[in-house]
């Protein structure tokens, strides 16, 4: 399928590993030019050269995703440099887990704050996108987390708060042609990842996590990334508002 990405542009907060990195690199492998930031200059820098490997446009800066003044910074030099923003993609998490007010802070200013600061100096560049192109997009990643609950922890009300302001931007920003929409995965194993670090830890708690899954495994970044890249796309033009879980069906609950 034609995304109709070509020549568009994408910018992706926390795009350098992972998730981010597999999203990345399918923008740029279908045709749209791409901006990536992350916490470490040395991994932007190989990302930059493995992106311009696909003949796109690209381009970054480590940033610290907590520090707003900086990111709108960013994005602003971003959009500049990249000619436009279509697409934005909100992946970077603080991935801090705990009831402490340490833990809610840096879930709060990096999970929250980072988005908002992110899509507020974006919105102009999206909104002169839908105007010329009838369509552009904001896509968060969120996590299966955010309906999953076993214990107080201030991971999952974040990232639950995440779907919910989606929501609203959706509804605020559909006659501009800007769509919001929200992927929420369960467990993505990637080497130096989360689940791979549980893997070499615990063990048996890894197993038990990919028994839990009716799946049996875990997902990859890149099925995380198709999800994404899909709801970014002009094909997905009248496709705003939902969460997407991409999650092997270990949630219960019925989305409707």
């Amino acid at each position: 399928m034609d995304f109709q990405l070509k020549n568009r542009n994408a910018v992706v907060l926390g795009g350098t590993r992972g998730i981010g990195r597999a999203i990345a690199e399918t923008f740029a492998d279908e045709g749209a030019n791409v901006a990536v930031c992350a916490r470490h200059a040395d991994h932007v820098d190989t990302t930059i050269a493995a992106l311009r490997g696909n003949g796109v446009r690209a381009t970054g800066a480590a940033v610290d995703i907590a520090d707003g003044p900086a990111l709108r910074r960013w994005i602003e030099n971003a959009g500049n440099e990249l000619g436009g923003i279509d697409v934005l993609v909100s992946n970077a998490g603080a991935m801090a887990h705990g009831n402490d007010p340490a833990a809610w802070e840096a879930n709060f200013r990096v999970d929250i704050l980072g988005a908002v600061n992110a899509f507020d100096a974006a919105h102009p560049f999206l909104e002169k996108a839908g105007a010329a192109h009838g369509d552009a997009a904001f896509v968060i990643i969120s996590s299966v987390s955010a309906a999953e609950s076993e214990w107080a922890d201030s991971y999952g009300p974040i990232k639950a708060a995440l779907i919910h302001w989606a929501k609203g931007l959706a509804h605020e920003h559909a006659k501009q042609h800007i769509r919001t929409n929200v992927v929420s995965p369960g467990m993505v194993y990637f080497k130096g990842g989360v689940w791979n670090r549980v893997e070499e830890q615990r063990p048996q708690a890894f197993k038990d996590a990919i028994a839990r899954n009716p799946t049996g495994r875990a997902a990859t970044p890149q099925e995380i990334a198709n999800a994404v890249v899909f709801l970014a796309s002009p094909v997905s033009s009248y496709t705003t508002g939902i969460n997407l879980l991409v999650d092997g069906a270990i949630s219960r609950r019925v989305n409707f």
